[in-house]
This record gives structure tokens, sequence and C-alpha cells, in this order.
């Protein structure tokens, strides 16, 4: 077994906009019934629940926020159908309806989102140990014990939830899991793996992609990446595209300006400069729509997302960020900062960017009273896939067309089947994205228990239910912040009821956690007529 760090005092370094140091109180150990890593809605949500059933709860969480994304500028909300949400996830909408004067509200401002995660969290009596970062855990043949944390705090607790986006305990257990695009011959799909075309949020006109144009040997321009698009259908070790979603305002009484990067280089964003220069040339009208994708969450706040060939998604970066160190994900977020406050300036001020754009782009910036601790800028970036678990049971592209259908559900999923690029690269001498998927669902469909549990053997006491086990092109349709907080729920619940029954939670007997995830309103049927496995 691991020794456990010596209980001293320690500095932590958390970096947001750049870093800072904060000074923690003397190690601790703290004992609850259910330990919960990831303050994550998912997270939040597995904590309420758990307090709810009678357990007690240490939810830890290194960053300094609770809600994830969902209290971090996701506030324009990937639904896919509404009756398919139930439980605490289908209450955290009807919550914000009155901050709108609604009966729900689907689109919201960050701070309120966070305001009523806190909430939760408050009436449930959950204290949340923010800036704890995952450094070790402790195990007892397929038990986990304890995790330890960069402070020298350590959390032991009987039933574990990775809540975390990056799926960072699962893996310190040694559950099998994966990274990138499997070929489509690994579960029989035919959306998983290298895309033989891309057409949408693509470049709409051939763009040169060479610092010399024509000439092959004078290197890329940046953002572009090197190698051969390869067999389509084949796996990969690419991730889709992270960003940040960005809340902004034209409300001069709420708006601040948006802040160039610390070195800003206009030079670095000439394959944009192109763009717009062969937009020109080919007489194809744009707009800033054509660019960013403004959808407003109030009359005058947005939720900004990627949109088109060239926008706020930091493609083909982001490789080495899901199983990377917290210095190597530190780097990768200024990355991520630089890349973005460049891309907004250059939208604003470039000479090549035609006049009607940067007028508009100048009217907008960020909202004085969103994350007043950074500045307005969002507390999180967006990862939209990082590890997925490989378990006994792996939702598949065949569950989202009602192929197959789970018999042991624990909530739905619903929503389009949705990658964003994995790369940019040289395809018959310009640039092209590669990677997007968009293509519905059938239906709402169940998600196994099977597939947020680990394997059978494998550690027994670990719930994972966002970095679940998943394809990359289901994991696409299922990664929505309400279906997380869904699956963070019936996570507690099976949690609970394997304490009560002393069982690993690979036994718990699924009829009894059915009946009480039905009495707490989760919806985990569709009447469709559909094939179902055993």
């Amino acid at each position: 077994m691991k020794s456990r760090p010596a209980k001293t005092l320690t500095l932590s370094l958390v970096f947001c906009l750049g870093g800072f140091m904060s000074l923690h109180a003397p190690a601790e150990t703290v004992s609850r019934d259910i330990c919960i890593y990831g303050a994550t809605s998912a997270g939040v949500m597995a904590a309420v629940e758990a307090v709810k059933l009678g357990k007690t709860v240490s939810l830890v969480e290194p960053g300094r926020h609770p809600g994830g994304l969902a209290a971090s500028g996701l506030g324009w909300t990937d639904i896919g159908n509404k009756a398919a949400i139930g439980g605490l996830s289908r209450e955290f909408f009807r919550r914000l309806g009155p901050h709108y004067g609604k009966a729900e509200a689907w689109t919201f401002e960050p701070h309120v989102a966070e305001a009523e995660f806190n909430a939760f969290l408050h009436e449930a009596g959950v204290t949340v140990h923010y800036q704890q970062q995952l450094t070790g855990v402790q195990q007892t043949g397929n038990r986990l014990t304890e995790i330890t944390t960069q402070t020298g705090d350590i959390f032991h607790a009987r039933e574990f939830i990775d809540a975390s986006y990056e799926g960072d305990l699962m893996a310190r257990a040694g559950v099998s899991y994966t990274v990138g695009r499997e070929a489509n011959a690994t579960y029989g799909e035919t959306l998983d793996g290298i895309r033989a075309r891309t057409p949408d949020h693509q470049f709409l006109v051939p763009v040169d992609p060479y610092m010399q144009p024509g000439d092959s040997a004078s290197g890329l321009l940046p953002f572009v990446q090197s190698g051969a698009l390869g067999q389509p259908g084949a796996g990969d070790r690419n991730v889709q595209a992270y960003n940040f979603r960005l809340c902004l305002t034209k409300n001069p009484a709420d708006r601040l300006p948006i802040p160039p990067p610390a070195v800003y280089d206009p030079a670095k964003y000439e394959l944009l400069g192109r763009y717009f220069d062969a937009l020109a040339a080919a007489h194809r009208p744009v707009t800033l729509k054509n660019f960013l994708k403004l959808s407003l969450v109030t009359r005058d706040k947005t939720d900004l997302n990627n949109n088109g060939g060239f926008s706020t998604d930091y493609i083909g970066m982001n490789n080495d960020y899901p199983e990377g160190d917290a210095a190597a994900r530190a780097r990768y977020r200024a990355n991520l900062l630089d890349y973005t406050q460049g891309l907004l300036t250059y939208l604003a001020t470039s000479p090549r960017v035609p006049a009607s754009i940067r007028a508009e782009m100048q009217q907008w910036g960020l909202c004085r009273d969103e994350f007043q601790d950074t500045g307005g800028w969002p507390n999180q970036f967006y990862v939209r896939e990082a590890r997925r678990m490989i378990s006994g049971y792996v939702m598949t592209e065949q569950h989202c067309r009602h192929q197959v259908t789970a018999a042991d559900s624990v909530g739905l999923a619903a929503y389009t089947m949705d990658s964003h690029n994995c790369r940019r690269l040289v395809q018959d001498g310009h640039v092209e994205n590669e990677g997007d998927v968009e293509v519905p669902a059938a239906a709402p469909y169940p998600i196994s228990y099977r597939s947020i549990v680990p394997r059978p053997g494998q550690c027994e006491n670990l719930l994972v239910p966002v970095c679940l086990s998943a394809s990359h092109i289901a994991y696409g349709s299922i990664r929505m912040e309400p279906v997380f907080m869904i699956l963070g729920q019936s996570a507690a619940t099976a949690a609970a009821q394997a304490i009560d029954e002393s069982v690993p939670v690979q036994k718990v007997n699924y009829a009894k956690l059915r009946t009480r995830l039905l009495a707490d309103r989760q919806v985990l049927t569709w009447e469709v007529k559909e094939k179902t496995d055993q």
C-alpha cells in the first residue's frame, strides 16, 4: 500500500486566469459514508441525494466553485427532450424558473445557476472541500479506502463516486478506460472513428495552410496539424475540441472589455485572416454568426459557443489533456485562454475582418456581474470528453438508434450523437476540419446501470456517472449536463444501497434500485417499440 503524505502545512497552487497561492489549514482526515470527487452538476446532485438517503458525504472539488459547466457559462441547455429529464435534474430547472418568471428555466445565467447549486448543498447540509486536487488513493484489494489531495487532506469513505469530467479517481483506482475514438469495427458502429467527410463546422471556401502560400516546404500556419487523414472509420487517440462557454453582453451598464492576451500577436491568426480574404474573393457574405454561436440566455446575455470552420474550439490541441498532470492541464488552460482572447481581439480589430463584423464584435463584452473573482471569465472551460470507462457494459451507437436497449436503466439520454471537430488538417492543398458529427438519436434511450460501475473484478465501491462506459459517439449523446445530474443522483442511490446491503456496487439489486429511482421521480423508460438486451 502507498504511504500517506505527512500532515504538514502545505501550499496549493490553483490555476484560474493565471495562478495564485492559497494557504490551507493543517491537513485533516475526514471520514464519511460516501466520498464524491468533483462538485460538477453530477457531483452536487449525488451529494444531495446521498444525504437525502441518510448517508454522510464528503464532496471534494479541485476548483473553487460548484456546478461544473452548468454554472460556468453553459446556460443554453442541451436538452434533447425535456420529458426524458426527471428527479433532481428536473428540480434544478424548476428552481431556476422563478428567477425568470417561468415554471422552468432551460436557459439561464451562470451566477443564477451557481446560486441554485449552492442552495441545494446548503439545504442538504453538505460542505464542499474546495481546492482539493486528487494526488493519491489507498486501496485494500478491490476496494478504495481513502483518497488524498495536494493539501495533504485524507478522505475516508465506504463508497466513492468519481463525478469529475476527467475521470481522475477512476484512473487512480485502476479501472479500465480509454481516450479518443474507437474504430467503427470495435462495437459495430458507423459514426465512431475517423470521418471520411466533415461537412459541418467546416471552412466554406478553400484556404491555403502554408506559411508561404502554395509552398508545402515552408511549414504549416498556426492551428493546423500535420499528418494524413488516415483510414475512415479507424480509431485514434484524438479528442473532440474544448472551448470556453462565454457569457457576453452588449449592455453598457454590465459590460467589461474583453482583454487581449498578455502578448497579442495577430500573425498567429493568419489562417483566419486568409479565410476572410478567401471569403471576400469568393463573394461569400458572412456575419459574426458565421464565427461565433451567440445564443441569448437572457435578453442581453449570451452563452457563446463555437460555430463554423474557425471559432472558439481549440481544435487538435487537447489530446494530452485527459491524462495530463496538473501542470500539463494548467498549460493547456493558459493556451486556450490565450487562443480565445486572441481570437476575439482579432475579430474586433483586424483590418482583414469585414468592418461590419468588427463593429458588432466591439459591442460585446464580458459581464460585470458574472465570474466576479475572475474578471468575468468562466471558472471552467468545456471538457467535452476525456477518459471514458470501459466496464462490463458499453453504451454505443446502437443504443442511441434504439437498436439495442439497456434493461437496467438509471436514466435516459436524448441528445444528438454529437462530436466537435478533433483535428484541422491539410487536404488537397487546403485546410479542412475533421471529426464533427451531428446525427439525431432515434428517441430518448436508457443508460445502463452497468455502464456507471467498473467491470466485475475491478474496483467494487466506485461509481462513475460522468466518465461512464460509452463509445466516443454514444458519449457524444450522453454527455449533457441534465443527464450528468440524473446519473449523479442514480449513482448516489446505488452507493447508499451498496452500503445498506454490504455488497459491491456490481451486485446491487437492480429491482430495488429501480423502485427507489422511480420513487424519486427519475424517468427510466421511453414508450417505443424496441429490442431489449438480456
